[in-house]
């Protein structure tokens, strides 16, 4: 079973590095890097989010014709996981086992404008801090936030200029919601995920912030729930 992970705005396949420690070996963990960060530093930024799901396309296409595969994405990430999916399903490639939808209400529903790419750079940085995303280290040197900066901005860009699009046909596998505790979603956010599902949804919440999934105890608590979706279903 392939787990493919799409990170969080200004994320990288780091964000997943240690997955691997506390899942089960069945399941194989495949963290993707977008342009700009990473690996992929060097690459110049996505145009929009559709190039960011091409993107993404081209890096499984071949292997999602091999073996069964799931998909998780947090916050931005799952907004990259819906369109990902309809991009899979419109190529008549096989679906995937169960899609994993964490930190970000569903794409057919407004949120709360927390952050905008066109904040000044103080203000715009004073958020990304206060929401739990930056690590010390990364605060503590000016170098790496001027580095950080320009990737977070695009990537908040791409997500704001983003328009929903209603399908005639709802997702056709299980999927599952994972929030933190104390993110800024409220319930009918969480739950309205499930209008855009034919299957089975299940919604998990997990103690934490946005970033709960930077938490080791909360890693243990994903990977029994994907563990529980991928394994014994």
């Amino acid at each position: 079973m392939l787990l493919f992970c799409l990170p969080y705005a200004g994320g990288s396949e780091l964000i997943y590095h240690n997955w691997n420690k506390f899942i089960n070996q069945r399941i194989e963990i495949h963290a993707i890097t977008l342009k700009g960060r990473g690996k992929r530093f060097c690459e110049g930024f996505y145009q929009n989010l559709n190039e960011a799901v091409e993107d993404i396309y081209c890096q499984i296409h071949d292997k999602i014709q091999q073996e069964e595969y799931a998909i998780y994405g947090h916050s931005m990430g799952a907004l990259l996981t819906y369109e990902l999916y309809y991009k899979i399903i419109n190529t008549s490639n096989r679906k995937p086992k169960h899609l994993f939808f964490s930190g970000r209400f569903s794409p057919n529903v407004k949120g709360n404008i927390i952050i905008s790419h066109k904040m000044p750079d103080k203000e715009f940085m004073d958020r990304i801090v206060a929401l739990g995303g930056i690590a010390d280290e990364v605060l503590e040197s000016k170098e790496l936030l001027e580095f950080i900066l320009p990737i977070l901005k695009n990537d908040i860009r791409i997500v704001e200029n983003y328009v929903y699009k209603e399908r005639d046909e709802k997702i056709q596998c299980n999927i599952s919601v994972l929030n933190g505790t104390e993110d800024n979603i409220d319930f009918y956010q969480k739950n309205s995920w499930k209008y855009l599902c034919d299957r089975d949804c299940e919604l998990y919440d997990l103690n934490g912030n946005h970033f709960f999934i930077n938490n080791n105890i909360n890693v243990e608590k994903i990977a029994r729930i994907m563990e529980e979706n991928l394994l014994n279903s």
